[in-house]
């Protein structure tokens, strides 16, 4: 019975007592009936989008429920009769108003997916560590200063989502399979060895749109991390031993004032990046990494087998070419692919064999070409980093919003005369760069959609007027407008960074 306009539910619910899944999400529903709790049989409840502030107190003592979802709600408490519901699966309590969670939390000893962002919680109960079964817990969007370090005994745990908050630290939470640690969007300043040390199997960790300065040599005992996301922040040095980490294969750090290493360098795509700190460290210069014929095929120029096995990436960059070659996709056939780098060419379409690649590929740079079309990249829907700037693309395809994991599209130095509509349609999306276009208009209440969006670069554009509405687009960190020929906000006022930008905006909303 989803997504009617329903505000009441009869009693008479009781009169279907084989029911194993009740879906009423999307209604207008206030309040549910006391009945409820005659569904014994019942294993999903779906109450999500509604106006609940409360559940009757039948609800739980549903032995047999196994996953409750009720994110977007009114809910500001939940009773200690929470820790009655054993069965338990999954649980969704995201988008509502809850500031803390019973101690009883704990006693949901089968929970495997627990689903917290969006609340006002200050802090998390310690009862948490019991949920020994969970291996996702998000509690992003919240007021968290502190993450317990009992979370530790969380065995099972391998995502770990703690973005907008209120951190001043990496959480020292040190779980054994522990893979996937995301801490963007808030006010970490530093970190050490002792953060790092436990986190041996983590293959992402996000640590955007903070405040670190440095980075702990230790950084490089992390042997499994493929994706290191060090966007906006305050770093001006990168250690040198972050190139021999073994697995990464995404380094991302835009938005940091770094020094000594070339801004061109950071264009050419992580494996270029790395291979520039390895230079870095003083080691035999006849390593492995070195010797021609041990790594490359015949035709070294064309196909780097190291590359492939290795790194998992198809390098073919500036070598001026209009085509990419086949053999390089033949020598790749048999590897999974996770990069592509294809800049600086002379490209005039997608290559059409990146097609073979679209199960695995998570990065693609194929800037500095002549692109005017991309439409073949549409089906690349495993797409986490998408670089296209220095191309000659007007239009974006429709069918670009295929993917749903994108977060970075880097569109600098095109023709893009006003904000590609898909853009709206892709909330995955964190960082959004089109400066250097001829952009003159966008919809500030449609980028309030892009719940993600962290990073927009509007700069040297040909905006006469900045939307006052943008300043309610309050989940962006970093935003960038300079070049523009609009008079205000006046440059005293951008000058004082992307806070006061907004705050300013907002005050000029009409009542």
């Amino acid at each position: 019975m989803a997504s009617n306009r329903l505000t009441s539910l009869s009693d008479d619910i009781r009169l279907l007592p084989a029911l194993t899944t009740l879906d009423l999400h999307d209604n207008q529903l206030q309040m549910l009936p006391a009945a409820l709790g005659e569904l014994r049989e019942l294993q999903q409840l779906r109450l999500g989008l509604n106006c609940l502030r409360s559940l009757p107190m039948e609800v739980y003592a549903l032995k047999n429920l196994r996953n409750l979802t009720l994110q977007q709600n009114l809910l500001d408490a939940l009773p200690e009769e929470l820790g009655q519901l054993e069965a338990l699966t999954e649980l969704d309590l995201s988008d509502n108003r809850l500031t803390e969670l019973p101690s009883s939390l704990g006693r949901l000893c089968r929970l495997q997916k627990l689903h917290l962002c969006r609340n006002e919680l200050g802090r998390l109960p310690d009862s948490l560590s019991l949920l020994t079964n969970v291996k996702l817990l998000d509690c992003s969007n919240n007021l968290l200063s502190d993450v317990p370090t009992s979370l530790s005994q969380m065995a099972a745990l391998e995502q770990l989502y703690l973005r907008h908050n209120k951190l001043c630290h990496l959480p020292l939470v040190h779980a054994p399979v522990l893979k996937e640690l995301y801490v963007g969007n808030n006010q970490i300043t530093g970190m050490s060895g002792e953060h790092l040390a436990g986190l041996g199997v983590l293959s992402v960790l996000e640590l955007r749109d903070n405040k670190i300065s440095a980075l702990p040599e230790q950084l490089a005992a992390l042997g499994t991390l493929t994706r290191l996301d060090l966007t906006n922040n305050n770093i001006g040095m990168l250690p040198a031993a972050l190139g021999l980490l073994p697995e990464l294969k995404i380094l991302l750090l835009e938005g940091n004032p770094l020094r000594g290493i070339r801004r061109d360098l950071l264009t050419k795509g992580t494996n270029e990046l790395l291979k520039y700190l390895r230079g870095r460290i003083k080691e035999d210069p006849k390593s492995a990494g070195d010797v021609p014929t041990a790594m490359t095929l015949p035709s070294q120029a064309d196909v780097n087998v190291h590359n492939i096995k290795t790194l998992k990436s198809l390098v073919y960059s500036d070598k001026k070419a209009d085509r990419i070659p086949g053999e390089l996709f033949l020598a790749a056939a048999e590897h999974t692919v996770t990069s592509a780098d294809f800049s600086k060419n002379l490209l005039s379409e997608v290559p059409p064999r990146l097609a073979d690649t679209q199960a695995s590929l998570t990065e693609l740079n194929v800037a500095f070409n002549r692109l005017s079309c991309c439409e073949p990249l549409c089906s690349l829907a495993n797409l986490l980093h998408l670089d296209l700037r220095n191309n000659q693309l007007r239009h974006l395809p429709a069918a670009l919003k295929n993917l749903t994991r994108l977060h970075s599209l880097i569109l600098n130095f095109n023709k893009f005369k006003s904000f590609p509509e898909v853009l709206y349609d892709m909330p995955s999306l964190e960082t959004i760069l089109l400066a250097n276009n001829q952009v003159a208009s966008m919809d500030p209440a449609r980028l309030l959609g892009l719940l993600r969006l962290s990073t927009l670069d509007l700069s040297n554009n040909d905006l006469l007027n900045v939307p006052p509405q943008l300043g309610l687009c309050t989940t962006l960190r970093s935003l960038s407008l300079e070049g523009n020929p609009f008079r205000t906000p006046r440059a005293a006022i951008m000058t004082k960074g992307t806070d006061a930008v907004l705050e300013y905006l907002r005050s000029r909303i009409p009542a």
